[in-house]
């Protein structure tokens, strides 16, 4: 068993394909496989359940990924240091979070991050969800997560940022943008309303609202569904920062619906103690802007 057999059986996991494993890592499907029997025959135990359409871990294999996920996570985070340090280097920031989050609450962070700390590396990994961030803070890809809290997470520090506060986002033309809030039952009867497919609040809107209240219609992303409020396309439910208004979206107002209870944004790390200094200031430096949002 090596360390390159737990790291392709882990992508294996995530992937559910060879195939998929294999075009990632630019070799082939039988390299691949060849990690995976080396694996299985040092334990005697079938990790993978084969499917038509992909694999699936079995309970053998769950037990080892998760131990893999975590073991070579540190080890890979832990060269990835030593090599900077033997460089000359001053470290890596690693973030993972939505985009949207990214694009519209971590740039003034970012340019301040450089001019403190110039030698360190800043990488951000982009996800859709709050699962898949997590997912990259258990298999130490990233430093920190920012993500949507609903309640305490085994092994993980939760530092809360700010409430979001649900909107229904209109063009600023649309007769709903002279409302000053709107009431749950009222989103029953307004047409035309999409929701972010990925949204990781989507669940708990629904159990809020019931069904049959949300909208059927789904965008791919929460800054897509903008887009299209302010175009006048339609109208989207989504959840903010209180008092955000972007200059990037002139023609857009968001109508508070104060009566659904908002997700809490925050970030999650598996130690902050053992953080370095710069991805602590970064965390805080990101959570200033989110908190002072205008």
């Amino acid at each position: 068993m090596t360390l390159d057999d737990l790291r392709v059986f882990v992508e294996v996991c995530e992937r559910g394909s060879f195939t998929a494993v294999a075009r990632a890592l630019s070799c082939s499907q039988s390299a691949v496989s060849q990690h995976v029997r080396r694996l299985e025959r040092e334990f005697g135990l079938s990790l993978l359940e084969r499917r038509p359409r992909g694999v699936l871990p079995t309970s053998a294999g769950r037990l080892l990924r998760d131990a893999a996920v975590a073991g070579v996570g540190q080890i890979d985070a832990a060269a990835l240091r030593l090599r900077a340090l033997a460089a000359g280097g001053a470290g890596e920031v690693r973030v993972s979070s939505g985009a949207a989050t990214v694009r519209h609450f971590m740039p003034e962070a970012i340019l301040e991050l450089r001019r403190r700390y110039p030698g360190v590396q800043l990488t951000l990994r982009t996800q859709p969800t709050t699962r898949a961030c997590l997912t990259d803070l258990a298999a130490n890809r990233a430093d920190i997560a920012l993500i949507s809290i609903s309640g305490p997470i085994p092994d993980v520090e939760l530092r809360p940022l700010v409430e979001l506060r649900w909107s229904l986002a209109v063009n600023r033309d649309d007769p709903m943008a002279a409302r000053e809030s709107l009431d749950v039952a009222e989103l029953a009867g307004i047409p035309n309303i999409v929701l972010p497919v990925s949204s990781s609040s989507r669940g708990r809107l629904e159990a809020v609202l019931g069904e049959g209240v949300l909208p059927s219609q789904a965008v791919s992303d929460w800054d897509t569904a903008l887009l299209l409020a302010e175009l006048g396309v339609s109208r989207a439910v989504v959840a903010t920062v209180p008092n955000w208004a972007p200059s990037v979206h002139p023609d857009l107002r968001l109508v508070p619906i104060p009566e659904l209870p908002g997700p809490t944004a925050g970030w999650a790390a598996r130690s902050w103690a053992d953080l370095e200094p710069p991805v602590i200031e970064f965390a805080d430096l990101v959570a200033h802007q989110m908190r002072g949002s205008k």
